[in-house]
């Protein structure tokens, strides 16, 4: 009967929780935070041009999914936890690795198959690790990433060392039936986890609306009492506050918590998609609406953080560290044939 007092009093705790999203925001964040959020941003998009120009050339082998137009979701979220807690996530990761702060250069390395990379240059786009960084992919399954991450949680709670998770998905990843067992197992022993959804209206080439019966995918955890909220994941600010929000209540040992980060990508699903699914009007309105790098400049314009003239400076130095990754990549030799048989697990 306790335990049924204590999941009712989590459950309406929760409730009033998902209303947050459209209260007033309440954190006031130091012109530091305004400015390392732009630069974390700016870099994350920066890279993925890059990355997506270099595919072109044939550069990049297999599969390569882009984070442009999200970057304020991982970047405010990253902002919400320390250095010892661990980040989990799907195929779409480069931005996690970079706002992990994992080295441009070995990401780089990895996406073009190079010794240098972060995983030997054997994992490439989808598959890369960094245990210094307590980075834990990277994975190619929809919906592996969820299973994977609620067990890093466990570790953490049965070796009861004060640190939690921060577990990503895609909106098409939410509805794995893994997803519920993760969600039910999670609020069962009050795993220290946040789910984050990063909805970015299409699984693939499908809108939410068309494969999801509850498009409204923070209410997922119901059935578990597992509390949610809605998040504008296009403001950085926002996404920031709610992570604060979420990583307290984990850090309280109330179990986990889901954020759903509304976001948009402005490219297809992967390189190799056309993204005839939806039109270019929709995709530049979005883009002039609500980007999240020009919604922040405008701000530090406004608010006299910078100036027109140390913004472009920051934009030449973010510019130049690609470049540098870049180079180190093509000069990073390819993986030897022996490396076939290393890191495998039998």
């Amino acid at each position: 009967m306790a335990r049924q007092t204590t999941k009712t009093s989590k459950s309406s705790q929760g409730t009033a929780r998902k209303t947050a999203s459209s209260a007033k925001r309440t954190v006031k964040f130091s012109n530091e935070s305004l400015q390392k959020f732009y630069r974390d941003m700016l870099l994350i998009r920066r890279f993925e041009e890059k990355a997506g120009q270099i595919y072109g050339m044939g550069l990049i082998g297999g599969f390569c999914h882009l984070y442009i137009g999200q970057e304020a979701v991982v970047v405010g979220m990253q902002s919400a936890i320390s250095d010892d807690d661990a980040v989990i996530t799907s195929y779409r990761d480069h931005g996690h690795m970079l706002a992990c702060g994992m080295d441009p250069k070995g990401v780089m390395a990895e996406l073009t198959g190079r010794e240098g990379g972060y995983s030997k240059g054997k994992g490439g786009s989808m598959h890369m690790f960094s245990k210094e960084k307590n980075f834990y992919g990277g994975h190619g399954i929809v919906g592996a990433c969820v299973p994977l991450g609620t067990g890093l949680a466990f570790s953490q709670k049965y070796q009861d060392n004060g640190q939690m998770t921060l577990c990503y998905m895609g909106d098409g990843t939410a509805n794995q039936g893994q997803v519920y067992e993760s969600f039910n197992m999670a609020e069962l022993w009050s795993l220290p986890v946040v789910y984050i959804i990063e909805n970015n209206e299409y699984a693939m080439g499908t809108s939410v609306k068309r494969s999801s019966a509850q498009t409204e995918l923070y209410k997922r955890g119901e059935s578990f009492n597992v509390p949610g909220e809605q998040v504008d994941g296009m403001n950085v600010l926002a996404v920031a506050e709610a992570g604060k929000k979420a990583v307290e209540w984990v850090r309280a040992g109330k179990g986990p918590y889901i954020l759903e980060m509304k976001t948009y990508r402005y490219r297809g699903h992967s390189m190799s998609d056309p993204a005839k699914y939806r039109s270019k009007e929709e995709v530049n309105k979005k883009r002039a609406d609500s980007d999240p790098i020009e919604h922040l400049r405008e701000k530090l314009l406004a608010d006299k953080v910078y100036s027109e003239d140390e913004l472009k400076e920051i934009d030449r130095e973010v510019k130049g560290i690609i470049a540098d990754a870049v180079e180190f990549a093509q000069n990073s030799p390819e993986p030897a044939p022996e490396e076939l048989y290393t890191d495998v697990v039998a």
